[in-house]
């Protein structure tokens, strides 16, 4: 079975690459991977919504889920995981862009993108949290555009990145904001 899942990961990945890579979206796509790298967009989106007043929550919650998402994708999964990528692997498949330092599964970058967007999806109005949800989609998809991931890496940074920004929504709202009630002092009747 998982030799099979392999398979079709191999399969994918090739015809993107002879039926979707063109000289129009190869910049796009590499421009797209690019600005998920070590997290930057994501980590900077923040940044300016913590300076912002009005958007300091959202802010505090999206570095909470990108630092959880660094935690358990980068240092636990990752490592135990230990996937080699899949230009080291797949006859005939070229690299568009330098070859990455750590191993395949999870991906960093879908799992980073949609931590994030999916804490501003629970968080913010619709016409916000959609467009977050696209932006992640095709940061995760230019990672197989690029050749530097299998789908079921992209998958898997999707989905456990969704779950991170949702547990952190979770705890913010279940745990900490109902503590916070704790710390009130009580109305006094006069």
């Amino acid at each position: 079975m998982l030799d099979r899942v392999v398979e079709i990961d191999e399969q994918i990945l090739l015809w993107i690459q002879e039926n979707i890579r063109t000289d129009i979206f190869s910049p796009i796509m590499k421009g797209f991977t690019y600005i998920g790298n070590g997290g930057a967009i994501m980590i900077f989106a923040c940044f300016i919504l913590i300076i912002v007043p009005k958007t300091r929550k959202l802010g505090i919650l999206g570095a909470c889920a990108l630092a959880a998402n660094v935690l358990v994708n980068n240092l636990v999964i990752k490592n135990l995981v230990g996937r080699t990528r899949p230009y080291e692997v797949i006859e005939g498949l070229k690299l568009m862009i330098r070859k990455q330092s750590d191993y395949s599964f999870p991906s960093g970058h879908s799992s980073a993108a949609f931590a994030l967007a999916s804490v501003i999806y629970i968080e913010t109005p619709r016409k916000i949290g959609i467009p977050s949800m696209i932006l992640a989609t095709v940061i995760a998809l230019s990672r197989l555009y690029v050749g530097v991931h299998y789908p079921t890496d992209v998958i898997g940074g999707m989905i456990t990145g969704t779950l991170l920004g949702c547990l952190t929504c979770y705890i913010f709202h279940k745990k900490i904001k109902s503590k916070k009630r704790l710390f009130r002092q009580p109305k006094t009747e006069q």
